[in-house]
């Protein structure tokens, strides 16, 4: 597993650098691994620009999002190829890409539990799938399905507005018989998005995510929530609010997420609001940057060496030093707040939204596992006195997450294609070091 983020660490990481403490202790054995696993609606983002006439044949209405079905997203697509419409295809769905980012940024094994087609042909979209996705992300434990799996298409008119156009397939016929209770305990997290829970009750998905969360929470693997889109939330606040209470241990969100939650509409008083039903919380806010929220025992607080911010809450940064811990672990609980501005000011030129907060929950993620990772392997370590959540301090998390977003910010898919570079092209490597 890579180092998470780029930084001079007090800490022996990676744990072949081997803890001089426990050097001539214990005979040199193979580095343990681990794992994060998902569950996602599997699917392809289709971009193509085409004309109004065709929007009004397929019964598009322009700018909307709608569902069609089966039939008619098969002569759409086939029509797109024939016109030599599309102008790319790639992998998509939330927890697909924060798998596959996970893994391009720790170069470490992530399972996806979701459904494939059980005959790919060579160029379709199923075969994009596969393409666009981290050799390091394990699609064995797929289940195959003799339908079509997901497909998204951004219809782009000339005037630039985008029509979307959501074919589910056999997205939601993921059975509770294919989610491997072994893979999940073993693992270091289950990431889940609320987009599962809208899925139809009479396929297995819904079904299948209870399932998983069970075993997560029997083995003591944390539960991780992406919130997906604020419409879905603001349906029923309430749901997800006694939901997210009873099953998920980090919530990742956006403001206007955050805000059809709880109800407030900034940022930090939203996240604040979210630690009532969860651990941690990773809010991000567009141009502000991001925030996180947490607890921490009074015993392990960190005082930060960095400008007290002003907030809704006064000088919340206090102590973003500190390493995040469950509510539970702590004696004695206190709330800890971390913001940054984003990387650089963020991009010159933003070439997409999609994904740069799943960019950063994966960022997260890799942080959480180099931590049973270096647990598994250097137990004896000093670093594992406290029963921490994450490796790293809320501080250095958001950096690294702020920086994974603004690669995702800067280029056209939501996956990265390689991981951070080692050394910045700029002059602000002393972001990393501070």
């Amino acid at each position: 597993m890579k180092f998470p983020g780029q930084r001079n660490s007090k800490h022996y990481f990676p744990v072949k650098s081997n803890d001089p403490i426990s050097l001539g202790i214990a005979p040199y054995t193979v580095s343990q691994r681990t794992h994060i696993c998902g569950i996602d609606q599997t699917l392809v983002d289709i971009e193509a620009r085409v004309s109004d006439e065709l929007l009004e044949r397929y019964e598009l209405k322009k700018g909307n999002s709608m569902l069609i079905d089966d039939a008619k997203a098969h002569s759409l697509y086939e029509e797109l190829q024939r016109g030599k419409l599309i102008s790319s295809e790639f992998a998509g769905g939330t927890i697909g890409n924060t798998l596959h980012n996970y893994s391009t940024l720790s170069d470490s094994r992530s399972v996806l539990f979701g459904v494939m087609c059980d005959n790919v042909q060579v160029g379709s979209y199923a075969y994009r799938y596969l393409c666009n996705t981290s050799s390091r992300v394990d699609l064995n434990l797929l289940q195959p399905v003799p339908g079509a799996m997901g497909r998204c298409f951004a219809l782009i008119s000339d005037c630039g507005e985008r029509t979307f156009a959501i074919s589910k397939g056999d997205m939601d016929n993921l059975q509770p018989e294919s989610i491997d209770r072994g893979i999940i305990e073993s693992s270091a997290a289950l990431v889940i998005s609320a987009y599962l829970l809208r899925a139809d009750p009479a396929a297995g998905m819904r079904d299948s995510v209870a399932k998983a969360i069970d075993y997560a929470k029997a083995a003591d693997v944390p539960v991780v929530l992406t919130m997906g889109t604020r419409f879905l939330i603001e349906q029923d606040p309430q749901f997800w609010r006694d939901f997210i209470k009873q099953n998920v241990t980090i919530l990742a969100m956006n403001e206007d997420e955050g805000e059809a939650l709880t109800g407030f509409s900034d940022p930090l008083l939203a996240a604040e609001q979210s630690l009532q039903w969860c651990d941690m919380v990773l809010c991000t806010a567009g141009p502000v940057g991001l925030y996180m929220a947490g607890f921490c025992d009074h015993e392990y607080l960190r005082n930060t060496s960095q400008t007290l911010l002003p907030g809704a809450i006064p000088e919340f940064n206090q102590h973003e030093f500190s390493r995040p811990m469950r509510y539970a672990d702590c004696h004695k609980p206190t709330k800890v707040y971390a913001h940054i501005a984003p990387f650089m000011g963020g991009p010159e030129v933003i070439r997409n939204t999609n994904g740069a907060g799943d960019g950063a929950l994966s960022a997260l993620l890799h942080d959480l596992a180099a931590l049973k990772y270096h647990k598994l392997n250097i137990p004896s370590s000093s670093k594992h006195n406290q029963a921490s959540l994450c490796y790293s301090s809320f501080s250095q998390i958001c950096k690294y997450a702020n920086r994974v977003a603004f690669e995702v910010l800067s280029q056209d898919s939501p996956r990265l294609s390689r991981g951070l570079p080692e050394r910045e092209d700029s002059l602000e490597e002393v972001y990393w070091e501070r």
